[in-house]
């Protein structure tokens, strides 16, 4: 699969979600969009897996080590 956006790909997931719910393709065509829709969600999964590896390596102390900080947004 070509590189796509996270935010692309859980796009065209939950075409294919809305798609199957509707239960109107046949059999062999809900299974092709269903594996597609696995691809698509595996990916979105190493995807944001390897971002919150980012987010802890951003939050580590001097020391190494984790802190837990909570999220706030900025404020305008």
């Amino acid at each position: 699969m070509a590189e796509i956006k996270f935010e692309d790909a859980l796009r065209r997931l939950e075409d294919i979600v809305d798609t199957l719910e509707k239960g109107e393709l046949s059999l062999e065509k809900s299974l092709k969009i269903f594996e597609e829709g696995v691809r698509l969600s595996r990916l979105c999964n190493k995807m944001l897996d390897k971002a919150e590896k980012k987010v802890e390596i951003l939050i580590r102390d001097e020391k190494g080590g984790l802190e837990a900080k909570p999220f706030e947004p900025e404020r305008e």
